[in-house]
């Protein structure tokens, strides 16, 4: 009796396991069916797009171990608005010291200026700051654009001092004017030159660095006053050797000079402003994205700037036979691998579809319905189901 018993037991768990085996084996095939057909991946790669959508300027709690790069580089801006500050008030400085003795007037002027240029470091200090802040419902995507309306008040500045040395160029050579305390004026002439093209290199090297076309344009303001130094310097030596015309004449050619330095500038921050952004950088993006493992194509790609920090968003095309979990590991390991070549991408939507119907055209275009169905019966034919 004992022996029969487990013989029947032993008959009873096969006759479980063929059915648990059966169950699985329908359960696969219709999940591979379904993928096969557009319904289910059109829902598929928006689930997988809402799951691999990663800002990590909001604090997002799926950051797989990564501090913010957004902080880093938000903490390094503000620390080159600080330094950079600092380094133009000294300049500032020691000019006064300069014009208390000798008690040049023009000397004072341009002193002033340079106290007001410094100053400029205040608009791009309250954009780091407001970068910093967490999105709010409003403005979802954070504060980042306020960096690129601080960039236009400096293009505006640098063209209010070209406007401003023009004039005053035109004025000279139509009237001149005696210019006096010529070795105090040359030596406060070589130390703004000095200094505001430290600063301006300074600027401009952190600026490239984090992606920031405020910081490089705030540099190139820098220069733009190194440059009017220079021309006080040069025009303080036409004087002293007995050339007095070579002051207006040097300061019309910087002025065209900082013309040029305007437009330059501007194309940067107005191309942010307008979500322009470079063509090689969405270049390498798809390219990277490609090369890991899982990714068939790369068939749309969006990348744009917000202040310093680069946003990005990919429609990645897998094998329509495989799982969610693996679409889920192939967008993470994109996401990863940019991150180790960007060092300024702040935020990544990985839009998975599956290549039976990846792309723009698939997602709810009826008049591109022939077109989808066309291009699934060729893809059925690579993959056979």
């Amino acid at each position: 009796m004992s022996r029969q018993s487990s013989i029947n037991q032993l008959h009873n768990e096969k006759n479980v396991s063929e059915e648990s085996g059966k169950q699985s084996h329908k359960h696969t095939g219709l999940f591979i069916s379904y993928l096969s057909h557009h319904s289910l991946p059109h829902r598929l790669s928006h689930s997988l797009s809402y799951i691999h959508s990663h800002t990590y300027s909001h604090g997002h709690s799926h950051t797989h171990g990564r501090v913010d790069p957004s902080l880093t580089t938000t903490s390094k801006g503000l620390w080159a608005v600080k330094w950079s500050f600092i380094g133009l008030m000294v300049t500032a400085i020691l000019q006064i010291i300069i014009v208390y003795i000798s008690g040049s007037v023009a000397l004072l002027a341009d002193t002033i200026h340079n106290f007001g240029d410094a100053s400029t470091a205040i608009p791009l200090a309250i954009a780091f700051s407001l970068a910093r802040r967490q999105p709010s419902k409003r403005f979802s995507y954070g504060y980042g654009r306020v960096e690129d309306l601080a960039g236009v008040i400096i293009i505006l500045l640098i063209l209010l001092s070209a406007v401003v040395a023009g004039y005053e160029s035109v004025t000279r050579f139509l009237d001149p004017r005696p210019v006096g305390h010529l070795q105090a004026v040359a030596l406060a002439a070589v130390i703004g030159c000095i200094g505001n093209e430290i600063v301006a290199e300074f600027r401009m090297k952190v600026g490239r660095e984090i992606g920031s076309a405020a910081l490089v344009a705030d540099g190139y303001h820098a220069r733009v006053d190194g440059f009017t130094s220079l021309a006080v310097l040069i025009g303080a030596v036409g004087v002293w050797s007995g050339y007095p015309i070579l002051d207006p004449l040097i300061g019309m050619l910087i002025t065209v000079a900082i013309l040029k330095i305007v437009l330059n500038s501007s194309k940067l921050v107005f191309t942010r402003l307008l979500d322009g952004v470079e063509p090689e950088i969405l270049d390498k993006i798809k390219d990277i994205a490609e090369s890991v493992d899982g990714v068939c194509e790369v068939t749309d790609l969006r990348v744009r700037w917000i202040g310093h920090r680069l946003h990005a968003e990919i429609n990645a095309s897998v094998n329509p036979s495989i799982s969610v979990e693996e679409g889920h590991e192939i967008a993470n390991a994109v996401r990863e691998k940019l991150l180790e070549n960007f060092s300024y991408l702040s935020g990544t939507t990985i839009h998975v579809d599956p290549l039976t119907a990846s792309g723009e055209c698939c997602h709810c275009v009826p008049e591109n319905l022939e077109k989808r169905k066309g291009k699934q019966k060729r893809i059925l034919n690579v993959y056979p189901g």
